[in-house]
């Protein structure tokens, strides 16, 4: 199925912070330091010009992982979802562990060719190529009337949020907010989100996947 346009929802950008429920939790503070101190930056890949910024080491090390999850989870937890949406690939990581903090379950955003049909399909652009995300459409995991909180490892140009809430909406779901990890500020994507609730752990230094 093709992708339809999203639909404006008028409201407020939302970049708000909530102190973690759970005592002894760390804070937002060490949540960023962890990502100044682990993440690897790699420059000219996977193009010359692009800064990949890596968060293998972050979600590898105990402490920062924890870190980032439940700095997360205590920002989503505001908006009251149903699910979370996981994108492929690394949100999929980031998403379950915030789904499980926040007692929900996880949705999974595939890449275009991992699911049986049918399927919902949205192709966006990246800032070295395209590409399409997909979601089952049988009804397998009913979605009409969910409120549904987006999760990716990094915003750039915003393509793959995008095409994640033209899915969702094609399902009949709600996107209720969307968190990140990183957020690449020169490439304008949160513009595109002004009417949704956005938060970022951190803001990165170059170009890396949208």
């Amino acid at each position: 199925m093709s992708s339809t346009s999203s639909t404006s929802h008028p409201s407020p950008q939302i970049e708000t912070r909530v102190e973690p429920e759970h005592a002894g939790a760390p804070d937002a503070g060490s949540a960023q330091q962890a990502l100044k101190e682990l993440t690897r930056i790699v420059p000219d890949f996977p193009q010359e010009g692009i800064v990949f910024e890596d968060l293998t080491p972050v979600l590898a090390d105990p402490a920062a992982f924890r870190a980032v999850v439940q700095d997360l989870a205590a920002q989503c937890r505001v908006a009251a979802p149903d699910l979370i949406g996981g994108l492929d690939a690394r949100g999929f990581l980031l998403g379950s562990a915030v789904a499980y903090e926040l007692g929900v379950g996880i949705l999974a955003v595939r890449k275009g060719g991992k699911l049986p049909p049918p399927v919902y399909r949205a192709e966006y652009d990246l800032e070295y190529g395209s590409a399409a995300l997909e979601i089952p459409a049988d009804n397998a995991i009913p979605l009409e009337g969910k409120r549904i909180l987006l999760i990716d490892d990094v915003l750039a140009t915003g393509g793959t949020l995008r095409a994640s809430r033209e899915l969702l909406e094609q399902a009949g779901a709600t996107v209720c907010g969307l968190a990140v990890v990183l957020e690449v500020a020169g490439l304008h994507g949160r513009d595109q989100f002004t009417d949704l609730p956005l938060y970022v752990v951190a803001h990165g230094e170059g170009e890396e996947n949208s």
